[in-house]
């Protein structure tokens, strides 16, 4: 009977997980992971931006080619209260060939609730990605008042990997062209838009592209890599330049960049950092060896014109709270790559659900307090810099002591690993 009960709980427990559940909140989350008290609509929309360079085709001598370049675009928005939750996401994942059903609370194309008006969060993946990679946290922040587009980068999906160089150069430029797309829908999706209220978030090469769209223009040796982008073409990028300058945006109110690339390489410099007057959140893993910690650390050092946090992950690595739990689909070892494309999503130290609520915690609070202007939020960032120094004191009665120093919105023993920093401009 012992047996039998064992081998039913194993298939229930399998079961549940053959759903790929994006929307799953843990018991021992932080308080604002939880989901928001709207109802979520999902909609899937393809924009052209016209004659873009193409930087693929691009060699090394003769006229840059160009194309119109097609972006995919899914948007999670507030819905009506009348809508029934729950849908489903046909996803690839990493090996670009196998297909994965993603499980959550968005209603696919749900009358959207045109009673207020909500800011607009862009995501950007890393390379390679997809729009959906970074998916419970564009659900989670919808549910709480925000409309969340997820870009898929031409050159840079899992079934569209191609040169570097069109990820170097096109990734802020994709942001921007998205940005205003999005902003001049009509009917009642674009009714909902806040604008001039705007938030990028991106993981990886979306961390480096939001942080260039944010100011932060390249270095001029970074547009000379022989691996990086042809003819000099990430000069568009270069600080400095006037094309550099068009892509300043007023309507940028705040970034949060997971495990952001390009610090490592020299990309950028101490000009670059200082052209960054929008507060920036950061969160990376401790043993990065894809993005390298000291040069993410070396970003919230040098970013001196802006308020800014980070977020750190012990013993974590370039997964640390951005990508999905990895589907069932990705624990097969792929004929494609020769490996288990899990090790694309999960870290092998921390759980990724884990990662994602306390993400979907301290991105809430970001985004409340510099996209809202809700100041209560601020609390949940004054915080003991190391975790393990709070200490958790409450009285029989249930209140917090004078003594209590407990990382604000954690239950007791669970923010164990973690580590949150703030400067301010000047420091």
């Amino acid at each position: 009977m012992r047996t039998m009960t064992a081998a039913l709980g194993l298939l229930a427990a399998t079961a549940a997980h053959a759903e790929n559940r994006i929307d799953t909140v843990r018991p021992d989350a932080p308080a604002l992971a939880a989901y928001g008290d709207h109802k979520i609509g999902v909609t899937t929309m393809t924009f052209t931006n016209p004659d873009q360079i193409d930087v693929v085709n691009t060699g090394e001598t003769g006229e840059p080619p160009r194309y119109d370049r097609e972006i995919t675009v899914e948007i999670w928005y507030p819905a009506t209260d009348d809508t029934t939750p729950g849908g489903t996401y046909t996803a690839l994942i990493r090996d670009g060939v196998t297909t994965a059903t993603l499980t959550g609370q968005a209603a696919r194309d749900a009358a959207p609730d045109t009673g207020e008006t909500f800011p607009l969060v862009i995501v950007s993946h890393g390379y390679p990605g997809n729009r959906f990679l970074l998916s419970p946290l564009a659900e989670n922040l919808a549910s709480k008042g925000y409309v969340v587009a997820a870009i898929d980068h031409p050159d840079s999906t899992y079934d569209d990997q191609t040169a570097f160089g069109s990820t170097l150069v096109n990734r802020p430029w994709d942001q921007r062209f998205v940005i205003d797309s999005v902003t001049a829908l009509e009917g009642p999706l674009g009714d909902i838009i806040q604008g001039d209220n705007i938030a990028i978030m991106g993981y990886s090469m979306g961390g480096y592209g939001a942080l260039v769209y944010a100011g932060a223009g390249v270095t001029l040796l970074s547009t000379t890599y022989e691996w990086g982008a042809p003819q000099g073409l990430l000069e568009r990028n270069l600080m400095g330049t006037e094309s550099h300058a068009a892509l300043k945006d007023d309507r940028l109110k705040a970034v949060v960049a997971f495990g952001p690339w390009g610090n490592n390489t020299g990309f950028w410099d101490a000009e670059s950092w200082a052209a960054i007057d929008k507060p920036v959140m950061l969160i990376a893993g401790e043993i990065d060896d894809v993005s390298q910690y000291s040069a993410m650390r070396g970003i919230f050092d040098a970013t001196i014109n802006t308020t800014r946090h980070l977020l750190t992950f012990s013993q974590a690595n370039h997964n640390a709270g951005a990508p999905m739990p990895a589907p069932a689909e990705s624990y097969a070892v792929s004929p494609t790559l020769g490996y288990a494309p899990f090790e694309h999503y999960a870290d092998p130290v921390w759980d990724s659900v884990r990662m994602n609520n306390i993400s979907q915690h301290f991105v809430t609070g970001y985004l409340d307090l510099y996209l809202k202007g809700d100041s209560e939020k601020a609390r949940y960032f004054d915080l003991a810099p190391d975790a393990t120094d709070g200490v958790w004191s409450v009285g029989k009665d249930g209140r917090e002591t004078e003594e209590h120093t407990y990382w604000t919105g954690f239950p007791n023993r669970t923010a164990a690993g973690l580590r949150f920093e703030t400067k301010a401009a000047g420091e």
